[in-house]
Parts: structure tokens; C-alpha cells; sequence
């Protein structure tokens, strides 16, 4: 009998062990990840706990987190087995926010002021609904079947699709959202985000307010090797700075998102790896310290939260985005801009349509295409902040469509060959979702 509790108490021990060896560093981006999450899906898409638990924090280890809301305080926490207990708070206009314990509740805070575009017209250019026009050279059939194919089977849980919009020439032609969704659905489109801020750079440009070209306006690289690192080279990942990013550990992305203060300074304080235009390494750090770059160029923190709205996101319409800020107010523009499908996909157009907006150009044509050439370090793969097929990636689909890309597999597709833009968001990316048979599909119904 001794033995056996001996074996007993061994065995527990080598339990606990384990467990905080692999397991207990990873809590608190664990609970911060639910906490953030359960806030963002509930306060701004009013997405019950129990649906973004069986959907957007079904993930491996992130499923361990319990957690809770509070109505009332505007919060969200999550715990693992009672430890590292984590909150978001949601605020109105700056979404919600993942805290530390030093963060201040009560203070007073700022938010962009937002203009809804209000005219008489319908989809894309107005908020009216879609009118309906009918393309004799799409097979519909063909179009309806390639749409339905990209999401679940009743009972099935595989392909995880939650919208599909197809675009052509400005006109919806496909449109299907899975269960519980629908067009007023509010998603988070993840990395797309950093498309969204990489346009911005392009507007200030225009207006003769900046010069990517210039050395990044960093006092603390003025006196090392970094000094020479470009807004260009940021904006197209390939600064050479230090940086890594996967999802599945604890690395710099993880601790950035989830535990820093002010995500425009992770990437700032990184070394130089390589030298800058020799070497693409993918960063949301990068994308963060280019929001934080953006906030040095107006005289007032209100200006900045301003801006993204003003110039760009309300100025076409996206009406339902929201970008939201870190602790220290700074737009997370990495990962966490949210719109519905059909919002999303007038950025889309806006880039189809080589920047202009219903008349008025927003950006200018060289930055579509500057945004849209690809990276030399990259072997065609990535632009400005934008992905490319200029490389093969999808066989199937024309060398010219890029694209939005985010977390899970969202996707703005832009093919000006084809005046076509389509949206996908969804749980499921490559390789477990095919999108090269959905773009393809999508693309064969349309009969040259």
C-alpha cells in the first residue's frame, strides 16, 4: 500500500511538473486571448459567451480558459484553473482593450469622431441595399455552387467558412453567410488590418505629408545601424530587424498582443537582424510601430484617432469598422480592425479601382500599385502590407489578384483582370481550407 501512494504522489508530482514546465508560462496568454477575445465578440458584434466559445476561442489550449462577463462593467475575464486571470474592458468607439492590473479603469478617454455616409445610394457607394443586376456571361449555378462549397455540411466542422461576397463589376453577384451570421456581422479580419494601415501611409503621401522614403522618424535608431531603415522598407517587411511570429508558442507576437502596454514599441526596441532590403521577415511588431510612427505625425492624440476614420474608413463607407487601441491609445493595427463582409470588401474596391472612390481619389494610382508589386525578398509573395499570387501561390487563380490576408484564413481577394473582389472570413486557413478550388471556382463561372 505504501508503494502505491508512494507511485501515486510520484506520478502527481511528475504531473505538476510537467504542467509548469510546458504549460503554466503559456497562461497568461491563454487567458489574455480568451479575455480579449469573449470582450471584442460579445460588446461589439453582441455575440453570446457560449457562441465565441464554440467558435472563435475553439482552439487548442485556448479552450482551458474560463471565463465570464460582466455586463454591467463592460468586461470580460478569463482563467486557467484559477490562475493568471486576465480582463479586457470595451469602451465605445475604441472597442475592447486587454489590461494589466496597473491600467487605470476609471480615467478618461478619447474617441475618434465618426461621420456615417449618408446618401441615397445603394451598395457599395451608399448604404442602401444592393440593387439587382443580372450578368449574362455568369453561370449562376456555377457561381451559387462554388459559394456553397466553401462552407461546413450540416453537423460538419471542417471548412468553418462564415461569409462569402463575391463582387464583380461593382455589383454583388454571390452573397452567403453561415448560421448565426449574416450581412450586419461584425468580424475580425485579423492581419488585414495591417492593409488597412498600410493605406494610410498612402493618403498622407498624397497629401505631401510624409516620404516613405525617408529614414522611419525614430529618435532611438538615430545613433545605431537602424538609422538607415526606411518607412518603405517597414512597409514592406523587410527592415531587417529582429522578429518572431508564430501563433502556436510563446514569441514575439504572442507576448506583444497580449501582454504589452503599447504594441508600437515591441518592434522599436528589436535589433537589426540583417540589413534593411536584403532580408522579408513577416511582423505584426513592424505594422504596430508604423501605427505608433502615424501618431507622431499629428499635434494631438484626437487627430490621430481621428484620421483613420476621416481619411479612409468612414470617408468609403466602412461604417461598422472599428480598429481597436491598446493601453496606451495606439490603434492596433496589426490585428484588430473588425467590419462587416460587405464593409470589408469596399476596401477591396477601393484598390480595384486603382484608389478612387465613387469620383474622388482617395489614394493615388502608383500607391495601388506600389502596394501591389512585390516585395524582392519575398519571391512574390508579398507587397506593401498586401499579399500577392505574382509567385504561383494559387494555380488556379490570375497572377494579378493580391490580397488582404488574415488570422484563420480572412481574405479580401482583389483580381482587376476580372473586376472582381471576393471576401471570405471564416476559422479555417490554408492548408485546411482550399481557397485555391473556391477562387477558382468562383472564377469559372464567370464565361469570357
Amino acid at each position: 500500500m505504501k508503494k502505491f501512494f508512494r507511485f501515486v504522489g510520484f506520478t502527481s508530482f511528475i504531473g505538476v511538473f510537467y504542467f509548469g514546465f510546458t504549460t503554466y508560462p503559456k497562461l497568461d496568454l491563454i487567458s489574455g486571448f480568451s479575455a480579449k477575445s469573449i470582450a471584442s465578440g460579445h460588446f461589439i458584434d453582441n455575440r453570446s459567451q457560449e457562441m465565441i466559445e464554440k467558435g472563435d476561442n475553439d482552439i487548442d489550449m485556448i479552450d482551458l480558459a474560463n471565463n465570464k462577463i460582466e455586463a454591467v462593467g463592460k468586461y470580460a475575464a478569463a482563467s486557467v484553473y484559477g490562475l493568471k486571470e486576465r480582463k479586457a474592458i470595451y469602451r465605445e468607439g475604441l472597442g475592447a482593450t486587454l489590461i494589466n492590473d496597473d491600467f487605470d479603469v476609471s480615467k478618461r478617454y478619447e474617441v475618434p469622431k465618426r461621420i456615417k455616409l449618408n446618401n441615397n445610394l445603394p451598395f457599395p457607394y451608399g448604404n442602401n441595399e444592393p440593387k439587382d443586376t443580372i450578368f449574362s456571361n455568369v453561370d449562376y449555378a456555377k457561381l451559387n455552387t462554388a459559394v456553397a462549397n466553401a462552407f461546413d455540411k450540416s453537423g460538419e466542422i471542417k471548412k468553418r467558412t462564415r461569409s462569402v461576397l463575391v463582387i464583380y463589376k461593382d455589383k454583388i453577384i454571390a452573397e452567403k453567410y453561415d448560421r448565426g451570421f449574416d450581412k450586419n456581422s461584425k468580424l475580425l479580419g485579423w492581419s488585414m488590418t495591417k492593409s488597412i494601415t498600410s493605406a494610410l501611409f498612402g493618403i498622407l503621401q498624397k497629401q505631401g505629408e510624409y516620404d516613405i522614403y525617408k529614414p522611419a522618424p525614430i529618435v532611438e535608431w538615430q545613433n545605431d545601424e537602424r538609422k538607415i531603415i526606411t518607412t518603405n522598407d517597414l512597409l514592406h517587411m523587410n527592415s531587417g530587424l529582429e522578429w518572431e511570429e508564430k501563433y502556436d508558442k510563446i514569441c514575439d507576437a504572442t507576448k506583444m498582443l497580449f501582454q504589452a502596454e503599447d504594441m508600437s514599441r515591441v518592434q522599436l526596441e528589436k535589433p537589426a537582424a540583417f540589413k534593411p532590403n536584403t532580408h522579408w521577415n513577416y511582423s505584426s511588431g513592424t505594422t504596430n510601430l508604423l501605427s505608433g510612427i502615424l501618431r507622431q505625425q499629428f499635434k494631438t492624440y484626437k487627430e490621430y484617432l481621428d484620421f483613420w476614420y476621416s481619411a479612409l474608413i468612414d470617408k468609403i463607407g466602412m461604417n461598422s469598422m472599428i480598429v481597436e487601441t491598446d493601453m496606451v491609445g495606439n490603434y492596433v493595427g496589426s490585428s484588430y480592425g473588425w467590419a462587416t463582409t460587405r464593409d470589408w470588401s469596399k476596401f477591396g474596391l477601393l484598390y480595384l479601382h486603382k484608389g478612387n472612390w465613387n469620383g474622388e481619389q482617395i489614394l493615388e494610382e502608383s500607391w495601388v500599385k506600389y502596394s501591389a508589386t512585390p516585395t524582392n525578398t519575398s519571391k512574390g509573395e508579398y507587397g506593401a502590407h498586401f499579399w500577392l499570387n505574382a509567385g504561383g501561390r494559387y494555380k488556379d487563380v490570375p497572377r494579378d489578384m493580391y490580397f488582404c490576408s488574415g488570422y484563420q484564413g480572412q481574405m479580401v481577394a482583389i483580381i482587376p483582370s476580372l473586376n472582381l473582389v471576393i471576401v471570405r472570413m471564416g476559422l479555417k486557413e490554408d492548408p485546411g481550407f482550399d481557397f485555391n478550388g473556391m477562387l477558382s471556382g468562383i472564377i469559372e463561372s464567370l464565361e469570357k
